[in-house]
């Protein structure tokens, strides 16, 4: 039976890779159509993604979005993949709004199209393509506690049937994705995801236990070694400031031979 998510958190994977066929993304792929199917086809989509970041809160407001190829080295064709789904201008002036009323500086851009942290992962969701999407920059300061700020400002967005998206990583740590796997990266990889899935599903923490623990994120066992810089987390805080309660779901799956994860609230 299908439910109504207030947003989700997804693992995006390598570049285009998840749309190329890739033998290490095929659980990803799965994954994220298993997803789709099992909630509430949206009216429209917000993504917040991790390759985005501005001083302010920034919103895409383009009635026909372009796509930006914002990855190197891939073959010819993944700089042909098209996703025409339409933006809504309308939308993204009432989340300007919904910002300013909770006392947040924010911004529309009615250029930029959207980038593959969006276009790949919604391909996989939706491949019509007919739903609207609009993106939404992170803060380039990566303020766990701002972007749980933000995520709280959009919280009645899920009473219209919009869908957030945070895209992102639970695992990213580039260089060690073309590393042999050992046992103590294993366990790094390992002990962070324990502690994510621990502080996002445990009905145990109150909600101010849970803010203040995903805002002290880089205390947690793994926490440096998953996440050198922090901007493929952060769309969870957005996800989780907008939901203010423990995730609903976790799904554990391997990408590129590490263990990462998808949460829907």
């Amino acid at each position: 039976m299908e439910k109504l998510a207030k947003s989700i958190f997804i693992s995006h994977g390598g570049g285009p890779l998840p749309l190329l066929g890739d033998h290490q993304h095929k659980a990803l792929v799965i994954a994220l159509q298993n997803l789709a199917r099992a909630i509430t086809k949206p009216r429209a989509i917000v993504v917040v993604s991790a390759h985005w970041e501005e001083k302010i809160p920034t919103i895409t407001a383009i009635h026909h979005p372009s796509l930006i190829y914002d990855y190197y080295g891939f073959p010819p064709e993944s700089y042909e993949i098209q996703y025409p789904c339409p933006g809504e201008p309308s939308l993204a002036e009432d989340i300007f709004k919904l910002l300013k009323n909770r006392g947040i500086s924010a911004q529309l851009d009615r250029e930029r199209g959207l980038d593959h942290g969006a276009f790949v992962p919604l391909k996989i969701m939706y491949p019509e393509a007919t739903i609207p999407c609009i993106q939404l920059s992170l803060v380039n300061t990566l303020d766990p506690l701002l972007h749980i700020e933000i995520g709280q400002a959009l919280q009645q967005l899920h009473e219209q049937n919009v869908l957030l998206i945070g895209s992102g990583f639970s695992f990213h740590n580039i260089r060690a994705f073309f590393e042999p796997t050992n046992i103590e990266s294993h366990q790094l990889n390992q002990a962070f995801e324990h502690w994510l899935e621990d502080v996002c599903i445990n009905e145990k923490y109150s909600e101010l236990q849970r803010s203040e623990l995903l805002c002290q994120w880089k205390k947690a066992p793994g926490a440096h070694y998953c996440h050198p810089r922090e901007e493929h987390l952060i769309p969870l805080h957005v996800c989780y400031g907008a939901s203010q309660g423990p995730c609903e779901k976790r799904t554990k799956i391997s990408i590129m031979n590490k263990e990462s994860s998808l949460y829907v609230w």
